[in-house]
């Protein structure tokens, strides 16, 4: 029998008011939620270039790790309390554990107009990291998956993408996803575990137009995958043949990215472009959830010294 993927009542049943704010902030552009192997939980605000965790009390602010002059997507961890790798600017910055900037690294192809910034990114078990790019005005095709290897070496996946976010990997690592929030798609691609390679992609489900975009996503230990869906309020949960599960009204209406911690489903949410923002629009919102996810995996450390693969990228078309 295939595996049943549904979500128990007793696992998880909110209602929207269930969602309360985790802290005081509200941010501009939250995004990149993530669970640490030490139990922290962090989180960045892109814009202003801000690393953040969670306070200690849920009416206290954010604690901020990190200031950076540049946009800051998201981070990994290297290692177990050595600091951060960051998708910031139009590269990849080294963090000490106290924040501070050790090494940069530029990536390929983001000179030049239309002006770029890295977006989302995330680590796979391997150890390699996926980042993406985009164009401050979402250009459309102006943006592009990159891959960092374990000894530095940056590889550019896919190029042809819009606003891509994610990615996420399968529990197993053979199935990574990726959203298109420009086109309302998150597609899965086939990833060979030992090398890196992509092949066999497909749509994993559309949202249709005026319905709001798929934006940050997560993978439980049962192989479902969580997004935030932008600018319609919601969380979706899809089994991983693609069947939508379960949606979740969140009191804010541009979700971006979502974490599962085994106690909470986290939910970062983002103020940019309101002209009259509500009340919990920029928070971060939280919901008891008994849902488990891998912590965030490590992070590649060697971004000092690297190469970058000349083999064309494949298109996202």
């Amino acid at each position: 029998m295939p595996p049943d993927n549904s979500i128990p009542a007793t696992e998880f049943a909110p209602a929207a008011t269930d969602f309360a704010p985790v802290a005081a902030d509200r941010l501009e552009l939250g995004e990149g939620i993530r669970l640490l192997d030490d139990g922290r939980v962090v989180l960045v605000d892109i814009l202003t270039g801000r690393l953040l965790t969670l306070p200690t009390h849920r009416d206290a602010p954010l604690t901020p790790l990190a200031q950076l002059r540049d946009p800051l997507g998201a981070v990994a961890p290297v290692g177990r309390g050595d600091g951060f790798l960051a998708a910031a600017g139009t590269g990849l910055v080294r963090l000490a554990p106290d924040g501070s900037p050790l090494h940069a690294m530029s990536l390929p192809g983001l000179e030049g107009p239309p002006h770029r910034r890295m977006n989302d990114a995330v680590c796979d078990r391997q150890g390699r990291m996926w980042a993406g790019s985009m164009a401050y005005d979402a250009t459309p095709g102006a943006g592009a998956l990159y891959r960092v290897d374990p000894d530095g070496t940056v590889v550019t996946v896919l190029d042809g993408l819009t606003v891509p976010n994610g990615p996420a990997f399968s529990p197993d690592g053979t199935t990574m996803y990726l959203a298109d929030s420009a086109l309302g798609t998150v597609y899965a691609h086939r990833v060979d575990p030992a090398t890196g390679t992509l092949s066999d992609r497909r749509v994993f489900f559309r949202l249709a137009p005026g319905t709001g975009s798929p934006d940050g996503m997560t993978v439980d230990d049962e192989g479902r995958l969580w997004s935030a869906i932008w600018g319609a309020g919601e969380i979706r949960c899809h089994a991983p043949d693609g069947t939508l599960l379960l949606t979740l009204a969140v009191p804010a209406s541009q979700p971006t990215s979502v974490c599962l911690t085994g106690s909470e489903l986290l939910v970062t949410t983002a103020r940019y472009g309101m002209e009259a923002p509500g009340p919990l629009d920029g928070a971060v919102l939280s919901v008891p959830c008994r849902i488990t996810a891998p912590a965030a995996a490590a992070a590649p450390s060697c971004v000092e010294s690297h190469s970058v693969n000349p083999e064309a990228p494949h298109r996202n078309s």
